[in-house]
């Protein structure tokens, strides 16, 4: 809902403030006084055209700056989060400028933002009816949306298991359109993996082989340098038996060890280093030991050195295909097994979706017709209720239908294809609602459109100018109490200059100009009982304190209050 809308630098508006509130809330004031420029703001607000026109002379810019209610959850605050923007608990703050060479700015919720984000919450915000901007209801899609809730449960219903099975028959039909059209590639891709798999599945890769065959490999090529490293650390440790003088390092120590053992018992420290020497003793006697087993356990093995180098440029070919190693190898080969078994399985799949593709198509067709007669029936209910309406709103000849024209293809919504048509005069044929009718008949149109569809094609504000035009007298009564009726469910907002409306107003705002022509915020007025007695006055007279004036406004507004408690 609106709370407060401020207008500045647009028409004849320098600065105005309307402080608005549910239900009905009109809008009056002198001939040229900026009442339409109300109109004009809220069509700003809501991603309406530019004109650069429009902007006050001498203003570099008009602002119209918007304060609404919504709720935290649904399809606008999905949309304010998406931009960026941010609600203050439960208030929405809408921006729009037009400057005079033309620039148009937008924010929403403190974020910049596409002038066309604005016109897309329009949609769930607000419907404005004016003479040049009736495009709520005009637009097929919501034609057919607000007609399908008129309709009421049991299209409902109905619409919910036609979408389900809607939406089936498109992943069938799409999974079964990859899986034929994408034969060749789908048997290419298992040729492929079917020739990694068996070359994986010959060569009998190990888990760790690799690393394990690059040691071997390493050592073999490396085997004479090993033995001989190996024989001369053990000559170092133990001595060459061949060789005249013995200096090896095991003899040397243990001439220290005996040095030292032989005086140990005369200081604890020396014993501490005789005891350090037995152990530096055992170690290097074993590691002479190992050495010796090393070298004789080394040897040079041609065949073996060619046969680990075979094994080793086997897996690498498989390496550069397939994984860096043997466990990314043998990875391979079972995720390729397991695609296989899928595309190995795609024939009895398409046979089995060709199947339920039939089903559903056969299942969509039967609730197809049920939705296609459940709206039929709403259609011919829905012209009769807005035509019954228009007579009461000085259009007695004019005759609203729905024509719903069934197609081939299957939608979301069905086959059928909804639009409101209008017939102006007997002699008239039905025309869409934009062609049928002038732009004063088509505001009561869609005035008549939208109390009968109260509540079923729930926009929170409704904005009307120029619906009276046109008409007086008791069609002008009727035309306020429609609007009444509206406001039950909805905030409605209305720029009029008939008496008769304003009367049903559960507030009035007059629009005043200052001496020097421009409309400030002083010059937007909420008025009382006694400035609505006034005001309807002016409006039925001329002249706001005429005896006889002000007593037809006082009825008026009795009659008005009555007619809304009853």
């Amino acid at each position: 809902m609106l709370e407060e809308v401020r207008i500045r630098g647009l028409g004849v508006i320098d600065d105005a403030v309307l402080e608005l509130s549910p239900g009905l809330t009109v809008v009056t004031g002198e001939t040229g006084a900026g009442k339409t420029m109300v109109v004009t703001g809220l069509g700003l607000l809501f991603g309406g055209r530019a004109d650069p026109q429009r902007v006050r002379p001498g203003a570099d810019r008009a602002t119209v700056e918007g304060r609404l209610t919504v709720s935290t959850e649904g399809r606008v605050a999905e949309r304010v989060a998406e931009a960026g923007g941010e609600l203050d608990e439960d208030v929405l703050i809408l921006t729009r400028s037009v400057s005079a060479e033309g620039r148009s700015r937008a924010s929403m919720g403190g974020r910049s933002a596409p002038v066309s984000v604005l016109a897309y919450l329009a949609d769930d915000l607000v419907a404005v009816h004016g003479q040049s901007d009736q495009h709520r209801l005009l637009r097929p899609e919501r034609q057919r949306a607000a007609l399908d809730r008129f309709a009421g449960d049991p299209l409902a219903k109905a619409l919910k298991t036609y979408t389900a099975a809607y939406r089936r028959h498109r992943e069938v039909a799409a999974t079964l359109e990859e899986l034929t059209t994408q034969a060749r590639e789908r048997a290419q891709e298992a040729d492929m993996l079917r020739f990694g798999a068996e070359e994986i599945a010959a060569a009998e890769p190990v888990s760790g082989e690799d690393a394990e065959l690059l040691a071997e490999e390493t050592r073999l090529a490396h085997a004479d340098s090993l033995r001989m490293a190996a024989t001369t650390a053990h000559e170092a440790l133990t001595g060459d038996p061949a060789a005249e003088i013995q200096a090896d390092v095991v003899g040397l120590l243990a001439a220290a060890r005996q040095a030292l053992t032989a005086v140990r018992e005369h200081d604890t420290a020396l014993a501490a280093l005789a005891d350090r020497l037995d152990e530096a003793s055992y170690v290097l006697s074993d590691a002479a030991t190992e050495l010796a087993s090393y070298s004789e356990s080394v040897e040079a093995d041609p065949a073996r050195l060619a046969a680990v180098q075979e094994r080793r440029s086997l897996l690498g070919q498989l390496s550069r295909k397939y994984g860096e190693t043997t466990d990314d190898i043998l990875a391979w080969a079972e995720d390729a097994a397991k695609r296989l078994a899928d595309l190995e399985g795609d024939d009895d799949r398409i046979e089995a979706l060709r199947a339920e593709e039939a089903e559903l198509q056969e299942k969509l067709a039967g609730l197809a017709d049920e939705l296609t007669a459940l709206r039929s029936q709403a259609a011919e209910d829905f012209g009769t209720a807005v035509t019954d309406e228009l007579t009461a709103l000085a259009m007695p000849h004019a005759r609203v239908s729905v024509r719903i024209s069934t197609g081939e293809e299957f939608g979301p919504h069905g086959r059928d294809d909804v639009e409101v048509l209008l017939a102006p005069h007997p002699s008239a044929p039905p025309l869409p609602l934009h062609k049928g009718a002038s732009g004063g008949e088509l505001s009561r149109v869609m005035l008549a459109i939208e109390v009968v569809f109260a509540g079923a094609d729930p926009v929170p504000t409704f904005v009307f100018d120029e619906v009276d035009a046109g008409v007086g007298g008791k069609a002008a009564v009727e035309i306020g109490r429609r609007l009444a009726r509206l406001a039950r469910s909805s905030q409605v907002i209305v720029v009029t200059h008939l008496p008769q409306v304003a009367a049903f107003a559960d507030a009035h705002l007059v629009v005043e100009k200052s001496s020097e022509g421009t409309v400030t915020e002083s010059g937007v007025t909420r008025l009382d009982r006694d400035g609505r007695t006034r005001e309807l006055s002016r409006m039925l007279a001329g002249l706001e304190d005429s005896e006889l004036g002000r007593a037809h406004a006082e009825e008026l507004l009795t009659i008005a209050s009555a007619d809304r408690e009853g």
